[in-house]
């Protein structure tokens, strides 16, 4: 069922609530036909996703001003919001189907409850649900060289190639099974980005453009692959992970430039 929110709820209700479960808010009135239609709709997708997705209700001619903060200028208007703020919304009595899809967009799929588990056995079945989503690829491909299996974690990232993260993952593979930057990957699984990505651009600007690894599934069966190729791979994996704000990816990237040209 549906909260009735006022002005002075909505904060608790919505914003703060928002930061642990997505809330949908319904702005309607009384007067307003279309809402009475889409307001059972709303409730029972609510109802359907057991508290995966909260309902909250709120009534414009009780909260004008609210409405007016939210800019509705026409009812029902529907509005969701996740970590306090609106990520997704339409306006009007939309057909039973686009409210379900609208309420899935905002319940983690069931791929995204195990890529949260992070244990390989979720993983795989991860994996197995959505084959072509690469983060969850890289994630499997971490978990099983972790202990160890480097070949089913290069199985893991195969055909996802396009990928930065995936790439870098499967560069990494090699480099290792030649043993090149070693030192560099064990600090890496330590956590320690940075100096990973010093010890690795330190091999990049040894390596000289002929020195070739022969690459298995990253590079094709057969194939050989130049090494500074696959040490760029694998910094730029690394940094693709990183935050656009990030001032210190910033300065690898220049400094990976200024390494490549």
């Amino acid at each position: 069922m549906a909260t009735d929110v006022t002005e002075e709820s909505f904060e608790q209700e919505v914003v703060e609530r928002s930061r642990q479960v997505p809330v949908v808010v319904d702005f309607w009135a009384e007067w307003c036909g279309p809402c009475r239609t889409l307001t059972p709709a709303l409730e029972a997708a609510a109802d359907a996703r057991e508290g995966k997705v909260v309902l909250a209700k709120v009534d414009v001619d009780a909260n004008q001003g609210l409405a007016a903060s939210f800019g509705v200028q026409g009812i029902p208007a529907v509005k969701a919001f996740r970590d306090g703020t609106v990520v997704n919304e339409f306006v009007g009595a939309v057909p039973k189907a686009q409210v379900e899809a609208f309420f899935d967009s905002l319940v983690p799929s069931r791929a995204d409850e195990l890529l949260a588990a992070g244990d390989e056995l979720s993983l795989r079945e991860a994996a197995e649900l959505e084959p072509r989503r690469p983060d969850i690829a890289v994630a499997l491909a971490r978990a099983r060289l972790a202990r160890g299996a480097v070949d089913e974690a290069l199985a893991a990232v195969e055909g996802h190639e396009g990928d930065f993260a995936a790439a870098g993952v499967a560069a990494r593979i090699e480099l290792t099974k030649a043993g090149v930057a070693t030192e560099a990957f064990a600090a890496l699984d330590r956590g320690e980005r940075d100096a990973t990505l010093d010890l690795l651009l330190e091999a990049l600007g040894k390596a000289s453009a002929d020195y070739d690894l022969e690459a298995g599934s990253s590079g094709g069966a057969g194939n050989a692959v130049p090494g500074r190729e696959l040490l760029r791979r694998a910094i730029v994996g690394i940094l693709s992970e990183a935050s656009p704000d990030d001032p210190s990816a910033r300065e690898y990237r220049r400094r990976l430039a200024t390494a490549l040209y």
